[in-house]
């Protein structure tokens, strides 16, 4: 394939995949090499970058690339066109924004071994970050969370300020808010250890 082509291809590829992708996935899926993958990635970025009436962009958050709304069209964007996360997720979710930065090893305490997987799909949607911290990981919302939830500001201590505010005033403990937010099945541990330092 002709560099020149590449660009075109990969932003086809993000388009329609609808999701995060390494640039592993992107230079399998396009035919290339992950280091011309990469080259053309950083071009296609600043491309949609300079476009003025363009309303996509495409973000790296944690390696992971996507190509979504840019974030001063996404709050007119209708409800129902917005990705929607899995219900299973949301106490997830929740837990991970009220109790930010959390340790991965926190969240398995609390939800046990399926807290792996909805990591890996949150993650893979964009909306958390995870990063290596010892034998664990650190998991923290991304600015793609704050705008799904609505959070008035994207930095992940003033989320987490947020997420606690919404459970004080609905009367709920952190574990409560998670809950309430699931399919009636998930049954959460409560969490025993120190919160994060509130601001």
């Amino acid at each position: 394939m002709e560099n020149d082509a590449l660009p075109t291809v990969i932003e086809a590829i993000l388009f329609g995949s609808g999701r995060s992708m390494t640039v592993s996935e992107i230079a399998l899926a396009s035919q290339s090499d992950e280091s011309d993958a990469e080259i053309a990635l950083r071009g296609l970025k600043s491309t949609l970058a300079r476009r003025k009436s363009g309303a996509l962009q495409i973000s790296e958050i944690s390696g992971r690339w996507i190509m979504e709304v840019k974030p001063s069209l996404a709050n007119k964007m209708p409800g129902n066109v917005r990705p929607d996360i899995p219900q299973r997720l949301m106490p997830t979710a929740a837990l991970i924004a009220y109790h930010q930065p959390m340790a991965q090893s926190t969240l398995v305490e609390m939800l046990g071994q399926r807290a792996y997987d909805h990591v890996r799909e949150l993650s893979s949607m964009g909306l958390i970050s995870r990063r290596r911290d010892g034998a664990t990981r650190r998991l923290m919302t991304t600015r793609r969370f704050a705008e799904y939830f609505g959070a008035p500001e994207v930095r992940s201590d003033k989320v987490r300020s947020w997420f606690r505010q919404q459970a004080k005033e609905a009367g709920m403990t952190g574990t409560e808010l998670a809950e309430s937010l699931g399919d009636g099945q998930t049954k959460i541990q409560d969490y025993t250890g120190r919160d994060s330092e509130e601001e």
